[in-house]
């Protein structure tokens, strides 16, 4: 089962449905909100969508899917395994998000300027403060956004049992392997890191190393 990343889809996976189809059953379902899925009805929590991805499992009838899990998905695997662990496999995260890092002084000034203009002028303040990502969202998806990346995962992290692969982009900028993936690695009881070329979408920008790596992971025992 793949689980893609925040404003993405399922095609994202393109290569490794295509190569993995071959051996196993593969569902790769787009979260709501996002690529053919229905919008929100609501600004969604990580803890929706670990709801929602547990639904979908029961009602697709899916017995101990192996996950493979990109960024926003990690954070879903994260919440979903921490409380189900013994309904899945293996798990594969790849540039897997879901810590909060400490806000740099800059940073909460920023907060504190925002939350100032906007009082007052609140559409230069949507306009102007936060990421071009963040902008770019409508309202709705905008709150479901900060209750997202505003989540610490690390204790659900700390709970999961299954077999872990972790495989980060040497050049991933949005989540840094020695940041990241290092972090996870200790935390997980039973995971191993893999740093690979590429960037945030290794599993796109090196196809075949990174189906090589998940193939090796799924069928050693």
């Amino acid at each position: 089962m793949f689980l893609h990343g925040y404003l993405s889809c399922k095609e994202s996976f393109y290569y490794q449905i295509k190569f993995l189809s071959e051996y196993y059953k593969v569902t790769a379902p787009d979260f709501v909100g996002f690529g053919k899925s229905s919008p929100l009805d609501k600004a969604y929590s990580v803890g929706d969508y670990s709801e929602w991805l547990e639904r979908f499992i029961k009602t697709s009838k899916i017995e101990k899917p192996h996950i493979i899990a990109h960024s926003f998905g990690a954070r879903v695997a994260f919440k979903y395994l921490s409380e189900n662990s013994g309904k899945a496999d293996k798990l594969i995260i790849t540039g897997g998000a879901g810590l909060v890092k400490p806000r740099s002084p800059e940073y909460m000034r920023r907060v504190k300027a925002y939350r100032r203009i906007k009082k007052l002028f609140p559409k230069f303040a949507e306009k102007h403060f936060g990421s071009e990502e963040y902008r770019t969202l409508p309202p709705i998806m905008r709150e479901s956004y900060k209750k997202i990346v505003n989540e610490d995962l690390k204790s659900c992290a700390e709970k999961i049992k299954n077999k872990t692969l972790l495989i980060y982009g040497r050049d991933d900028t949005v989540t840094p392997p020695k940041e990241e993936g290092a972090v996870f690695e200790k935390i997980i009881s039973d995971s191993r890191l893999e740093i690979t070329d590429g960037g945030h979408f290794c599993f796109s920008e090196q196809p075949d190393n990174f189906n090589k790596l998940i193939y090796e992971f799924l069928t050693e025992k």
